[in-house]
């Protein structure tokens, strides 16, 4: 396992990343298994989190990039990647999801120094709400970021009508996201604060058969060498699920982790 941290991680205002991404995380049946994998391909260091002992947060140069956490035995959901989005209330927010006749699957609840969370859109795709306390400092969108995020979806432009009403992107509120279309790439951007912080892309099927294929949300990580960290994923038991350059962005990997969770990477 990379070496522990010292120092737990400091809290800041939710109000500083309103609507925005503001944490990614992976629930693992082992996580000490999880953070010898994401240690070794990553080159990541881990300590401490607000929350207990069954989670720690992965640091890449000194920077918070992601949060992993043990799921409880009895849990028998898929071990996936999740991204989580700052809201004022948990509560109103869940609300709109369910007047939109999208789901609710988990609270909202207490936990740790906030409110959570677990939700899918309309068309399936997984997605956190957090009302609280944010990890500063963190290393999501830009162009040099650590992490990246990306809706893969049936319908770019209706989800963003969804997650723009659900989580107030484009409104009034001071400090909410601005959103951007992209003609040649057929994209939509979300932008805080000047910078890129998630991807949306339409042609998804909604009822593919191949998980890869099905709307998600779905994180990208960046390493130092492309080669070095496909050898040590697969070495530790990952599967290659698509080669450099044949998806949306260049130079990029996509991987299932040993226990099928799927992520990318970037050099």
């Amino acid at each position: 396992m990379r070496q522990r941290m010292g120092s737990s991680v400091v809290s800041a205002s939710s109000h500083e990343t309103f609507g925005a991404p503001c944490w990614v995380s992976l629930m693992a049946r082992d996580l000490g298994a999880a953070q010898d994998f994401y240690g070794a391909v990553l080159g990541w260091e881990f300590g401490t989190a607000r929350v207990g002992e069954a989670f720690s947060v992965g640091f890449g140069d000194g920077v918070p990039v992601a949060g992993l956490g043990s799921l409880p035995p009895t849990l028998t959901v898929p071990v996936a990647w999740t991204p989580y989005f700052a809201v004022d209330d948990a509560d109103v927010t869940a609300a709109r999801i369910l007047e939109r006749s999208a789901t609710v699957a988990v609270g909202p609840m207490s936990f740790g120094t906030g409110r959570a969370a677990l939700a899918s859109d309309r068309d399936g795709a997984v997605f956190g709400i957090w009302q609280g306390d944010a990890i500063p400092d963190w290393g999501m969108g830009g162009e040099a970021a650590p992490a990246w995020l990306e809706l893969r979806t049936r319908n770019a432009f209706d989800a963003a009508i969804f997650y723009g009403e659900v989580l107030e992107w484009a409104c009034e509120h001071e400090g909410c996201c601005e959103v951007a279309y992209v003609e040649e790439n057929n994209r939509i951007l979300l932008r805080h604060a000047g910078r890129t912080v998630a991807r949306l892309h339409g042609g998804t099927l909604a009822e593919a058969p191949d998980p890869h294929l099905r709307p998600r949300w779905h994180v990208h990580f960046r390493v130092r060498d492309l080669d070095t960290a496909v050898k040590a994923a697969t070495a530790l038991g990952a599967d290659t699920v698509s080669a450099p350059d044949s998806g949306p962005f260049p130079g990029e990997i996509t991987l299932r982790d040993p226990e099928g969770a799927l992520f990318s990477i970037a050099g």
